[in-house]
């Protein structure tokens, strides 16, 4: 009765050879020689594959000794092993190039469609038999077996083929890119799930022949471009190669691809194409060609260290340009061009060639930092080369004056700020900055206290914009020069209300300004021998002073200040003609007033006496009337007898006023206009070099003691080192920096180490 329901036992051969291999494997291998329709899912009807999958499941669950799972796994190999020795190789044996790539992948997906079946066939091997003795599973065996067999056999000349056509799609004929992309993929399977098989066999001769070709072609462009041509060619290059990638290999291979392919195009030509006659950074630069230069950077930007020898180039020709501004200047002055403090020409070129290079750096060089330092390198190096009397820091500060005062340059107030801004950029280059402030100190003054300041607000507006850069430190005096100002309207309502209480006439209508003497300049300490009614209004104001501010002293600066002086003239009259009176309002400094004013003949002031008496001056009855120093005197003589406005007449007449000459009033002056403006030459310089030396002093020791009270000890380099980059305003000798070290030891602040030699030691 068992024996009636216990299934048939297949012995192994039959099993094989009459179900298997007839019924599945030898059909398949017809299929797969013959040909069949690629774009059917199914080889084998469900019914068919079943029965051989029935068949092998069969043999495997047999009892020993007829479980046949063994020798199925074994057979399963010899099948695709013959397969692939007895009909794959042969039809690649004498193929080539393209014919041989083609022909491979061909066999490679019959080879994929025989591995998945053999697969479905015998899977119930992969269940039981290869779990249990760690076997490879079937598909993984069969990939090996075509790996070890046929991708051995023929991937040197298979990877030789791939690259020649890589290299004649490089030279710009078309290429059948669907097979190399099967060929990759083909290379990248091999490695049963890693990218090892197409690194080794595959990436490492691509990029070898990737360098040769580019090393060929490079040298073949460098010999007959320029750089523009060259680099065009170049970043079409690099683009068709990473084109490449996305079309037919691995993604993993872009970034050493374009490696290789940069160091031979760029990074071992960068030299030969920055320096090209005619066509280089420089001549780019000259030549003021954006795109190219854009296109340089951008190029070089991806090759290690490629950038600074490009900013090096861009520095020289900044440095070249700017020197050349400073050059024409000192041509100008040996030519015999008047040396003065005011060059706007000169200015205005630093300006527009730093706006230039300023949008150059932005646009082209995408705002990078070493090109940023290579433009205020250049300028710092240009910008601090004086040439002629005046420093260009003075330059700097007077084309600001001349833009700030009235009657100055005709700008909107738009055009004012831009010029501001433009300068102030210019002066961050300045390595004497403090200089810079002295001379602009100075000029602001006169521009305040003579009234010629165009407006209040763009005077702050520049003063904001050196805070920005320097710090409030900086420009505290200016703010304190305005704040006096703010403050002087309201002293002045003030005291215009408190002279009626005082019941005096004939008071002249007069007004003081109350200057702190830290903020302001220092101005020359004239005494002059005032006229009466000048001594008048200065003790009302006094008195007055004294009673509101007990503490404080005033101190007269009649250098600074200005009248305005009715003046009457008498020309001789022409026969027959009645006397003539010419009336004039002169707007003139507070000494012209003084020396004028003694021109009026003590005692009668009635027109009839005046007009008789009209007396010769010598100049030193003309001194002892004013009591005005030599220097002052002469140029205040000189702005009345020499100038346009001839208000004095001088014997001998001349331009140079001596102490042997004699002055009267010239009776004769006669003017279209009825207010006169009477301009007279400086009487104080642009700015005191004392002065800048002794904060510049200060400013060393308090850097050297702070330094020291910090560290309590230090070697000399080190400290000249740290004083130097504590410093921005003014960059001193270190023998200066050695001097303040020297005076400081004798004021003890510092001690020498008695144990280091060059080394200090802080004193509590």
């Amino acid at each position: 009765e068992k024996n009636m329901f216990s299934p048939k036992i297949i012995p192994f051969e039959e099993g094989w050879n009459n179900e298997i291999k007839a019924k599945a494997i030898d059909i398949l291998e017809e299929m797969l020689n013959n040909g069949f329709d690629r774009r059917s899912q199914q080889l084998f009807a469900p019914k068919e594959y079943v029965q051989t999958y029935t068949t092998c499941y069969n043999m495997c669950t047999q009892r020993s000794p007829y479980n046949w799972s063994e020798q199925l796994y074994q057979r399963h190999g010899e099948t695709i092993c013959n397969y692939l020795n007895e009909t794959v190789l042969p039809a690649l044996k004498n193929k080539r190039s393209e014919y041989l790539l083609k022909e491979l992948t061909e066999r490679w997906n019959n080879h994929k469609i025989m591995n998945k079946w053999m697969q479905k066939f015998f899977m119930y091997l992969d269940r039981y038999y290869v779990k249990h003795h760690s076997l490879p599973t079937l598909d993984v065996a069969g990939l090996k077996h075509f790996k070890n067999l046929v991708y051995g056999e023929v991937k040197k000349e298979a990877v030789g083929a791939i690259l020649t056509m890589i290299d004649t799609e490089r030279d710009g004929a078309m290429i059948d890119r669907d097979l190399v992309k099967n060929c990759v993929e083909l290379i990248e399977a091999m490695g049963m799930g890693s990218l090892d098989s197409y690194c080794a066999d595959f990436e490492e001769e691509l990029l070898n022949a990737t360098k040769e070709y580019y090393k060929r072609i490079s040298q073949a462009w460098i010999e007959s471009d320029d750089t523009p041509t060259y680099l065009e060619k170049a970043e079409k290059a690099l683009e068709a190669e990473k084109q490449r990638v996305a079309n037919y290999l691995n993604s993993s291979s872009e970034p050493k691809l374009l490696r290789v392919c940069e160091s031979e195009l760029l990074e071992k030509r960068e030299t030969s194409l920055l320096e090209k006659d005619g066509s280089g950074c420089r001549a780019l630069l000259a030549n003021d060609r954006a795109n190219d230069l854009a296109r340089m950077f951008r190029l070089f930007s991806r090759v290690p260290n490629g950038l600074p020898p490009m900013a090096a180039l861009v520095k020289a020709h900044i440095e070249a340009m700017g020197t050349d501004i400073i050059s024409r200047r000192e041509q100008r002055l040996e030519n015999g061009e008047k040396d003065t403090n005011q060059d706007p020409a000169l200015v205005k070129e630093l300006l527009a060639l730093h706006d230039k290079y300023l949008a150059v750096v932005a646009q082209q060089f995408s705002g990078n930092s070493l090109f940023q330092k290579a433009l205020k390198e250049a300028f710092v190096e240009f910008v601090n080369h004086d040439v002629g009397k005046f420093s260009n820091a003075e330059l700097m500060s007077s084309f600001c004056d001349r833009i700030l005062k009235s009657g100055g340059e005709k700008l909107s107030d738009e055009e004012i700020e831009a010029y501001l801004e433009k300068t102030v950029q210019l002066f961050s280059y300045l390595t004497d900055k403090d200089l810079f402030a002295e001379i602009y100190r100075n000029q602001l003054a006169k521009r305040l206290l003579n009234q010629r300041s165009a407006s209040d607000d763009a005077e702050k507006l520049m003063i904001g914009k050196l805070k920005l850069r320097c710090g409030s430190q900086f420009t505290g005096k200016m703010e304190g020069m305005l704040n006096d100002l703010a403050i002087g309207v309201d002293h002045q309502q003030d005291f215009d209300q408190h002279l009626p209480k005082l019941g005096q006439d004939k008071i002249p209508e007069f007004s003081v300004q109350v200057l702190t003497t830290g903020y302001w300049p220092s101005f020359h300490a004239i005494e002059p021998r005032l006229p009466n009614d000048m001594i008048h209004c200065t003790n009302i104001f006094k008195e007055y002073y004294d009673k509101k501010n007990s503490k404080r002293r005033l101190a007269w600066m009649y250098s600074l200040g200005n009248a305005t002086i009715k003046a009457s003239f008498f020309p001789q009259p022409k026969k027959d003609n009645k006397p003539t009176t010419k009336n004039y309002d002169l707007q003139v400094s507070t000494l012209q007033a003084v020396v004028l004013l003694a021109f009026n003949v003590a005692g009668d002031s009635s027109e009839d006496h005046r007009r008789q008496n009209n007396t010769d001056w010598s100049y030193d009855s003309v001194r002892q009337a004013v009591n005005i120093p030599d220097e002052h005197l002469k140029r205040v003589l000189h702005s009345l007898a020499c100038a346009k406005h001839k208000i004095l007449s001088k014997t001998p007449p001349g331009n140079a006023i001596k102490s042997t000459d004699t002055f009267r009033v010239n009776a004769a002056f006669s003017c279209p206009m009825r207010k006169i403006r009477i301009p007279m030459a400086n009487l104080d310089e642009s700015h005191n070099p004392k002065r800048v030396e002794e904060d510049r002093t200060v400013a060393i020791e308090a850097a050297v003691v702070r330094i020291m009270k910090a560290r309590k000890t230090l070697d000399h380099q080190q400290l000249l080192a740290e004083v130097l980059s504590q410093l921005s305003f003014f960059r001193p000798n270190p023998k200066v920096i050695k001097r303040r070290i020297e005076a400081l030891i004798d004021r003890e602040y510092l001690e020498r180490d008695p144990d280091l030699p060059n080394a200090y030691r802080y004193l509590a």
